[in-house]
């Protein structure tokens, strides 16, 4: 049976919201927690120490914990948060940038790769085999062919890399050195007032016939639309996808993972609907398609 996974809080909420989800999320149906802050070094509501004790208190509670690392680096405040992560030999480490990945290798420590890495063909899945990862995320703008093709190339050389595949949420699909955020509220990045805290699940931007096409998150750009590849279970299954992703949002995952649970226990099928808040579902990667599209299987 495929395995279920909780990402990393893309969003900034505040320190007892945090704390509050994973309080819950101990008691949720799913086996592995990623934790840390993966988008903003600003965001510095929970210190490392707050996410080290988080990490121990849901291991204790039975989940895989990985820490998750910043997605791009800018400085060398950075680099210190990042060496932090990669000097614990406690908890496997989620490398969400080519520093974090040559950390992780330097420290020996086992690593995955996040679905921001550019893992496109076996050859590269072989190298990192070779330095310490234990498992990889499909970037999200690849679909089922290439998944399909990834995993029968590890199978042909004997490697036993899980893979893990995006299957819910709005899609991470940029990162800059700009604020988004800051930039809609006139206010310069390095003096925020950590305006994000008021948008706990981004900023939607629409176009002019109102489609919702983006949302804005702080650095970070997401899809308009959320990700949904509930449908996809059994198919995933079939390829021998180990791991379902679920991306965190602010309200309403607790009937996100029951449901995915439910689908890959079996006890419903994968076509029922699962409706949260406004945004349209999407699927098109999965296809070959547009990321915003829509296919029906």
């Amino acid at each position: 049976m495929m395995k279920l996974s909780l990402g990393p809080i893309l969003w900034f909420w505040s320190k007892q919201t945090v704390f509050d989800f994973y309080g819950n999320a101990a008691d949720w149906p799913v086996d592995t927690i990623y934790l840390g802050e993966a988008v903003c070094s600003r965001r510095r509501e929970l210190k490392p120490d707050d996410w080290f004790s988080l990490a121990r208190d849901l291991s204790a509670c039975g989940k895989d914990v990985v820490l998750s690392t910043q997605t791009l680096i800018e400085s060398e405040a950075d680099l210190r948060r990042l060496r932090r992560i990669c000097d614990q030999h406690e908890f496997m480490v989620e490398a969400n940038d080519q520093s974090a990945l040559q950390v992780a290798i330097r420290n020996e420590i086992p690593f995955v790769t996040g679905p921001s890495m550019n893992v496109y063909n076996v050859a590269t899945l072989k190298v990192l085999a070779k330095q310490g990862l234990k498992g990889w995320n499909l970037p999200v703008e690849l679909g089922r062919e290439t998944l399909e093709q990834l995993i029968r190339g590890l199978n042909e050389e004997g490697l036993d890399l899980p893979a893990e595949v995006f299957g819910w949420g709005f899609l991470p699909l940029a990162w800059s050195s700009r604020c988004f955020t800051a930039r809609h509220y006139n206010l310069p990045k390095d003096n925020c007032e950590f305006r994000c805290l008021q948008h706990p699940d981004g900023m939607e931007v629409r176009s002019r016939e109102s489609q919702e096409l983006f949302r804005l998150n702080g650095i970070s750009t997401l899809s308009g639309s959320r990700y949904d590849l509930m449908r996809e279970m059994p198919d995933m299954e079939r390829m021998g996808v180990s791991t379902v992703r679920l991306s965190p949002e602010h309200q309403g995952m607790d009937d996100v993972v029951d449901r995915f649970d439910q689908v890959r226990r079996g006890e419903i099928p994968a076509t029922d609907p699962l409706h949260l808040v406004e945004a349209p579902p999407c699927n098109g990667y999965w296809y070959g398609e547009p990321g915003m599209a829509l296919v029906q299987s």
